[in-house]
């Protein structure tokens, strides 16, 4: 019997170690698994997470449009930095980073906006200075002339939500081997095409080969390419007498023959591959109108006996004239319309003192379109839907280059009083002729080539 109760005693004990062993081993298998969970969670530091919604997030314009880098204080044109400190230009960066993950064929897909966009630092400057370009006309070469503020140099066009590359003056030129432009229409025109020669002129020297009697219409020539770029002087695009000097004073009302095209353009129309056509400001000056050779009206014209039509009148004739004419010309090559380009005077306009003094760009929404521009565009936004549909019908590649809105935030961007050569050398308070309406060179109009290469050659 006590032989008996001893077995029963140590089956009980071995029972109660077992259980204690098994205890043991389950509480140090959670332990185990507890700390191998927590240090999964521990950051890894050497890769850090990347939010993959924050790379295709939109570049948001901020309210507050950052300065970029003061580039070196010299007499000319600074050269491009080689390297920049970026680290406080942070929209700059990581815009730039978006754009490496953007996928090309965005660009053709239908949801890109080339005119939609926000201007963004660009630390590494122009393509081109007026040390490297000699085709500068001397009104637009501001650092020449003595503009002590670079910054508005430093900047660049950024489309919302695609990319666009910047301009590639080599592969543009092999693109457009034995081909002829040309940029057809009033002293915008002349700015612009200046800007496209000095990048290009970055591959090989443009020659000029020709010139009217004025200076005024000229074409040039680039020999290994044998590609050339005519600039063609038609402020109206009708017929018209102008009695004006180079200051922009005039002597009489310009006569303005509504019905009759300029045939400084229509007569080589055809010979050219690519054209670039635009008018506007022209049409706000004092003219009397004509069609079948006949008085029509007027465009202030006090003391005469003639009826005041108002610019619109006219602005809206002649564009519909210029554009049926294209739009039924049976043209093959590819033809672009360029909207007027807004002006930044302030103060007053160009023949009363007006003067532009920023030295930034406008923050989004600072500055409104003026009630003119407004209306001009207006104009030739109802006319070029018009003449597009006509084009499509009969064949003709008619596009829109409406870069209104591309250069209403830069009122820094033009010459202002730097028109002229130093301007106050002599005196620092004199009064002189400020330019709120032409561009610099270079300039933010340099970046209307990125845009055009990009519908022109890549698209």
């Amino acid at each position: 019997m006590k032989l008996i109760w001893r077995l029963k005693s140590l089956n009980e004990y071995s029972s109660w170690i077992f259980k204690l062993a098994i205890a043991v081993l389950l509480l140090g298998f959670a332990c185990r698994l507890f700390f191998y969970q927590s240090s999964s969670f521990e950051p890894n530091i050497e890769t850090p997470f990347v939010d993959s919604t924050e790379l295709s997030k939109e570049p948001v314009p901020s309210a507050e449009i950052p300065e970029p880098p003061p580039p070196p204080v010299t007499v000319d044109i600074p050269k491009p930095l080689a390297s920049v400190n970026t680290s406080e230009t942070s929209l700059s960066s990581g815009v730039q980073e978006h754009e490496d993950e953007t996928p090309q064929e965005e660009l053709n897909d239908g949801k890109c906006d080339l005119f939609t966009g926000d201007w963004i630092p660009n630390p590494s400057g122009p393509m081109y200075t007026n040390a490297t370009c000699s085709l500068i006309e001397g009104h637009q070469n501001c650092m020449r002339n003595g503009r002590p503020d670079p910054g508005y140099l430093f900047w660049r066009w950024n489309p919302r939500n695609c990319e666009l590359p910047p301009f590639d003056a080599p592969r543009f030129l092999e693109v457009m081997r034995n081909k002829r432009w040309a940029l057809i229409g009033d002293s915008i025109s002349r700015n612009h095409v200046q800007s496209l020669l000095c990048i290009l002129s970055t591959v090989e020297q443009a020659v000029e080969v020709y010139h009217d009697e004025e200076y005024k219409s000229k074409r040039w020539h680039f020999p290994s390419y044998n590609f050339t770029m005519s600039n063609i002087w038609s402020p109206f695009l009708v017929k018209a007498a102008i009695f004006e000097d180079n200051n922009g004073v005039s002597s009489s009302e310009v006569q303005l023959q509504l019905d009759k095209l300029d045939t400084n353009w229509t007569n080589l129309y055809q010979s050219f591959d690519y054209m670039i056509i635009s008018t506007g400001k022209w049409f706000l000056k004092a003219a009397i109108y004509h069609e079948n050779d006949t008085e029509v009206g007027c465009h202030i014209c006090p003391g005469k006996n003639l009826t005041e039509k108002g610019f619109v009148f006219a602005y809206e004739k002649a564009l519909r004239y210029a554009m049926d004419f294209i739009a039924t010309s049976k043209h093959r090559g590819l033809i672009f319309f360029r909207t007027s380009t807004p002006d930044h005077f302030e103060n007053g306009e160009w023949h009363n003192g007006g003067n532009c003094t920023k030295t930034t760009p406008a923050k989004e929404g600072e500055i409104e379109l003026k009630d003119l521009n407004k209306i001009l565009r207006a104009v030739e936004l109802a006319e070029f839907e018009k003449a597009s549909a006509k084009a499509a019908e009969n064949g003709v590649n008619l596009k829109l280059l409406d870069f209104t809105n591309l250069l209403l935030s830069r009122p820094d961007g033009h010459p202002g009083p730097y028109r002229q050569f130093h301007p106050f050398a002599q005196d620092k308070n004199a009064k002189v002729q400020n330019d709120c309406l032409h561009w610099c060179l270079p300039g933010p109009i340099d970046y209307w080539n990125d845009v055009i290469m990009e519908m022109a050659v890549n698209g």
